[in-house]
């Protein structure tokens, strides 16, 4: 395998989990089937590896299926890459690495065709063979592409999953990623894993491969309300973490402006409603009908999505109100019917009908454009591990991820990685794994539900040095209790929760939170997505610039920032910038 880091041993922590009882062997593992995980085992299997895919639920389970809007591409006629690259940089709020979106949209538009070819039908022009575009938020051309309306993450779903399925794939699935294997020099050797219920693999086992494609989606259930699925709870950064690799820009969390109020009690996965609705004409208005974003950018209700959610929290704090209202009656009940038929479905379940009536909207939790930082061949900081998708940071989000740059960045990057494992020539087997590293304390499964609430009061789209300094003590409590209960053998003490997939959902959402939290306390200004009451403007002379996070076997926080916007590589060894002074531990 083409060497991914400096390797320098077994590093790190894992779950407490049972040793593996089964195991099976293979050239490449991809966890996720999203579409870059389907996209990455397609390409990698064509190659002549033999692939694994992992997936926590069902094949077609994953986060690309709920993704409504469409995806973004230079397709149109008078639209180039140079202007789509110029969009995602305003949008990435001066923190994209430019080399990594120059990739993202001059190789976007044959991926898309690429992808079309693999079976996925796009919306077309009336009466025309040409693809449909529209406009979403931070886009000045018409360049996404939409299927079923409303539902091409559906659509890109079954074409990929068709794929696969066709292709003869060894699948997994409901199967939770615990952690990397990894060899005597640190070199990745596969994963372990918990499959859920019965099959011809259960319980704890291992697939052994000296290639891992992380591209498990995005840690949205970290808070209360978010737009993502109940699968979506940072195994895969959390994994990395553990396995000794960089993080970057967790503290950019995207908070989609329109999703679907249902009350101040309401918790889990909420409905999103699209930004391609206001792309379509439909308008942001208070309670009194007034379009509050006129004036507030060149875009109105199409500016960036950071903007757009700022203002939504600013109107409905200046109105002492919890919502903000999405008016799309003028659209009539055949276009809702043609155009959005999934979002208008949702919206009538919840006793709210479009067609008469506005939409009551506020800012969930949608995307994270951090994760595990990657080179532009999706290589991390450990050997052999790959990343892809919500879950990696190629540096091509910024701050801020412009509209529908998602699916693309999925399909591209996923290529890029497949390019990069069939450059190596014949398959090496995997080593031998070596297991050294301490088990971590489990959360109580119920302990979910205090992370979600102390990451929503402290680490939302409001934060504020108190807020931030709330949420990191009481984190940091909820993981001494895990440290005592498991340590603490008496029959008085709590007692520590049997390993299992609520436990180490809760661990996971445990760390990725005080991660997240450490770096929003440390970045002192206001940047895309990341809002802190206390520093309300944007500092390039101080941070424009990532951190590069490692999460030691001690379980303390390693922080260094870049020297500029771009990422140093990811292979071999790196000028390494003077750690910040103040470092956190964390799980």
């Amino acid at each position: 395998m083409t060497a991914t880091g400096t390797a320098t041993g077994p590093t790190g922590i894992r779950l407490t989990a049972p040793a593996p009882g089964w195991s099976i062997t293979a050239d490449v593992v991809v966890v996720g089937s999203g579409v870059a995980g389907l996209t990455a085992a397609l390409r990698c299997a064509a190659a002549g590896r033999r692939t694994v895919v992992v997936t926590k639920a069902r094949l077609d389970d994953g986060s690309t299926r709920w993704a409504q809007g469409g995806i973004a591409a230079a397709l149109g006629d008078g639209d180039t890459p140079e202007q789509h690259l110029a969009d995602t940089l305003v949008a990435g709020a001066g923190l994209c690495d430019e080399e990594a979106v120059r990739a993202l949209v001059t190789e976007g538009p044959d991926a898309v065709h690429r992808l079309i070819a693999a079976g996925a039908r796009f919306d077309t022009a009336h009466g025309s063979d040409e693809i449909a575009l529209t406009r979403e938020g931070g886009h000045h051309r018409n360049r996404i592409a939409h299927a079923g309306g409303d539902a091409t993450g559906a659509e890109i779903s079954r074409a990929l999953v068709a794929a696969v399925r066709s292709a003869g794939l060894r699948t997994i699935e409901n199967a939770l990623v615990l952690d990397l294997l990894t060899d005597a020099e640190g070199r990745t050797a596969g994963v372990t894993l918990h499959v859920m219920g019965e099959g011809q693999h259960d319980g704890v086992g291992a697939v052994h491969a000296p290639a891992v494609v992380l591209a498990t989606g995005g840690m949205g259930q970290v808070f209360s309300a978010t737009t993502n699925p109940a699968v979506s709870t940072g195994d895969g950064v959390a994994l990395a973490l553990r396995a000794g690799a960089e993080v970057s820009d967790l503290e950019f969390v995207q908070f989609h402006p329109t999703v679907l109020y249902l009350g101040p009690e309401a918790e889990g996965q909420q409905p999103l409603i699209s930004e391609a609705v206001r792309g379509e004409g439909a308008h942001l208005v208070d309670a009194d009908g007034t379009r509050f974003m006129v004036g507030q950018h060149e875009l109105a209700e199409l500016a960036p999505r950071d903007i757009v959610a700022k203002a939504i929290l600013r109107r409905s704090l200046e109105q002492g109100v919890e919502h903000m209202y999405l008016d799309a009656r003028h659209f009539g009940a055949e276009m809702w019917e043609r155009r959005f038929p999934t979002i208008l479905a949702a919206c009538r379940a919840h006793g709210i009908d479009p067609v008469t009536e506005p939409i009551p909207v506020a800012p969930a939790a949608h995307y994270a454009s951090g994760g595990v930082r990657t080179d532009l061949s999706g290589r991390t900081t450990v050997p052999g591990l790959y990343a892809c998708g919500e879950v990696a940071c190629t540096g091509v989000h910024g701050a801020n991820r412009l509209a529908s740059n998602s699916l693309l960045e999925g399909l591209v990057f996923a290529e890029r990685i497949a390019a990069d494992i069939a450059a190596d020539g014949p398959a090496v087997p995997a080593s031998a794994p070596v297991e050294t590293r301490a088990p971590l304390p489990l959360l109580q499964p119920e302990a979910h539900v205090a992370v979600q609430r102390i990451m929503t009061a402290g680490a939302g789209v409001l934060r504020s040095a108190a807020s931030l300094a709330r949420a990191a003590e009481d984190l940091d409590r909820l993981h001494q209790e895990a440290v005592e209960a498991a340590s603490d053998p008496t029959p008085a003490s709590v007692k520590a929760p049997e390993p299992g997939v609520e436990a180490w959902e809760a661990t996971n959402l445990l760390c990725v939170a005080r991660v997240l939290v450490a770096a929003a306390r440390q970045r002192e200004e206001t940047r895309g997505c990341h809002w802190r009451e206390d520093h309300p403007d944007r500092d390039d002379a101080s941070w424009r610039r990532h951190f590069r996070i490692t999460l030691g076997a001690d379980r303390t926080l390693s922080v260094h920032t870049t020297q500029t916007a771009g990422f140093p590589p990811t292979v071999g060894p790196a000028p390494q910038p003077a750690p910040l002074p103040d470092t956190e531990p964390t799980p």
